[in-house]
């Protein structure tokens, strides 16, 4: 017998769903909208020769441009009321040749502490000394020869053994020990280690051991490195515990002077410091969790405002320096 059809009837498929009806639509007219951007925001075309003011004001007021002007306007009100205004840097802010504009608003009385880690204090002394930093490691370090410049390993840690012995922080140590031999170091006006010093203003360095280049040389004293590093450590907790009102930007940090600047803030509240109406800022080229949690979200929860600019300290710096001098008058 032959095999018998297959009278399964085929599945059923559900009709498509029809196109909904959108006559019934309702609207309103575009004038009683709330709209975020106008063309009074818009940027100003710029005309050959103009002021960096009138480039300044011409700047669309929409986002970033928004950010900027905040975070100028809070600098600017901290400075007038006599407020602080703290600036925590990377070794990056100093190769880029922004040392300039730091010890410019020292000098100001604009920036009233510095923060920086262990590479700072590399490429302050080197220009400093020599007017020339920042080696090239690729071509360096496979003979060994990376790190190994003599008077930077010997006269920083000549430096911060001298600092421990008399009670000094890091920074001040080697500030001191710029000023008191100023002929070794002809470019020390643009030094702000030596700027610090001289001017009174506590520039703070903030070691993680083994990380600086001067952690390799026999002259390297772990506890000497140790004792001034934690001294500023405290110094800078004594600033930041008075900031009510103040400002703290983080500018090139990743990791280490974010985390140092929590803590400091947690010792400050911990001994019973108000430290609440404040404005913390991270200005870097990338958006990294650590200064985006521990500057600008964790320590204005409590009151205050944080806030982030993204792009190349080259460019931004001077950029928020030049911002704040036109808004200082």
């Amino acid at each position: 017998m032959g095999k018998r059809p297959d009278r399964t009837p085929p599945p059923r498929f559900p009709s498509l769903i029809p196109p909904i009806n959108a006559s019934d639509l309702k609207t309103y007219p575009l004038k009683k909208r709330h709209s975020k951007v106008r063309l009074s925001d818009f940027v100003a075309s710029w005309k050959r020769g103009g002021s960096f003011s009138t480039f300044y004001s011409g700047l669309p007021d929409i986002l970033a441009v928004k950010t900027l002007r905040a975070v100028t306007r809070a600098i600017v009100k901290a400075h007038r009321k006599h407020r602080p205004v703290i600036v925590g840097i990377g070794a990056h802010v100093i190769k880029v040749g922004l040392a300039p504009i730091i010890t410019d608003l020292m000098n100001r009385g604009v920036i009233t502490a510095v923060a920086m880690n262990g590479a700072g204090i590399i490429h302050d002394f080197e220009l400093a000394f020599m007017g020339h930093t920042s080696e090239e490691v690729d071509a360096e370090i496979d003979e060994g020869r990376f790190g190994m410049a003599e008077e930077t390993g010997r006269m920083l840690n000549e430096a911060i053994t001298r600092g421990a012995k008399d009670g000094h922080g890091l920074g001040e140590a080697i500030g001191h020990y710029m000023n008191q031999a100023a002929t070794q170091f002809p470019n020390r006006d643009v030094s702000i280690l030596a700027t610090g010093t001289r001017l009174g203003i506590p520039v703070t360095v903030h070691v993680a051991v083994g990380t600086d280049i001067i952690h390799m040389h026999p002259s390297a004293d772990g506890a000497a490195i140790g004792a001034t590093s934690l001294l500023d450590f405290r110094r800078l907790t004594a600033v930041v515990a008075g900031m009510e009102g103040g400002v703290y930007m983080n500018i090139g940090s990743a990791v280490i002077l974010p985390e140092v600047f929590l803590k400091t803030l947690s010792l400050g509240r911990n001994l019973g410091h108000l430290i609440a109406n404040i404005t913390t800022v991270n200005l870097d080229f990338l958006s990294h969790y650590r200064p985006q949690t521990n500057v600008v979200r964790r320590p204005t929860q409590k009151g205050g405002q944080g806030y982030s600019l993204t792009g190349h300290h080259e460019i931004m710096l001077p950029l928020l320096a030049a911002a704040v001098i036109e808004e200082l008058g």
